[in-house]
């Protein structure tokens, strides 16, 4: 797992934004997040592309989850979240644009469906995550399997809780969600986390330095070939290492 350090929240988002770049540009599989923490990264792609520094022409993006229930029209959903805050703004087919289904009629079904068509894509080449104060990633909660695919869970209370901020009240928020699985996760070809604040250094040293445990999902990333962890100095700030790896930032093999 490779650790980068960075000084602030932009520079998270302009990290991860050099990866994304490197595979849009390339017509690539991209794996897109929700939630506040990415939305910086896409305003940064978003600028390079008007700048014409990237393309997503060609490419193919599949969001991470979904509320069951939530009308698409509504501004939470994360079908408006994903087109409104970014694909929408650069020259992606909106045909190629996907988000699990948390209206189908058969939700398992539907998991199904969306599991095999990132399969049909050829697999996501890159997965863009978050990480919850609990080490959630996806809507994957603590005890959810290592080797999970796409279904429908039940949020953990402090989840609802922590997306309330984003309704009008805490009452509002769906308690069940469709998401990708850990598995589902485990199979993109490079995962790419990033995480801001002192509210997720705990999560982060947990993901990071902590055991591989399903009590925090986000752990799975210990045993991926490649992924990238991209955290400012506040969510670094449990870290026992992080001097060590701000060294291995600073010398890296040319």
């Amino acid at each position: 797992m490779e650790i980068i350090v960075c000084d602030s929240p932009h520079d998270v988002a302009v990290q991860a934004a050099d990866i994304l770049q490197g595979y849009a540009n390339e017509g690539g599989v991209l794996g897109v997040a929700t939630g506040s923490t990415p939305l910086l990264t896409y305003q940064e792609l978003i600028r390079r592309h008007k700048a014409g520094e990237v393309s997503f022409a060609g490419c193919t993006m599949f969001a991470l989850d979904e509320y069951v229930g939530l009308p698409i029209e509504h501004e939470q959903s994360y079908y408006r979240v994903i087109h409104d805050e970014f694909s929408d703004h650069v020259d992606i087919d909106p045909a190629d644009v996907h988000i699990p289904n948390g209206l189908a009629d058969d939700v398992p079904a539907a998991c199904a469906g969306y599991e095999q068509a990132i399969v049909d894509a050829g697999g996501i080449d890159v997965q863009l995550l978050g990480i919850g104060t609990n080490g959630h990633v996806g809507f994957n909660e603590p005890a959810s399997s290592l080797s999970s695919l796409t279904r429908m869970k039940t949020l953990h209370p402090q989840t609802v809780v922590d997306n309330a901020r984003f309704f009008n009240s805490v009452d509002e928020v769906p308690i069940h969600v469709v998401t990708q699985g850990l598995g589902t996760i485990q199979r993109a070809g490079q995962l790419v986390l990033i995480a801001t604040g002192e509210h997720k250094a705990h999560a982060v040293a947990q993901l990071v330095e902590g055991p591989l445990s399903a009590a925090c999902p986000a752990s799975v990333l210990q045993i991926h070939p490649h992924a990238t962890v991209i955290v400012d100095e506040a969510a670094a700030s449990r870290l026992n290492n992080v001097d060590y790896y701000k060294f291995i930032q600073q010398n890296k093999p040319q």
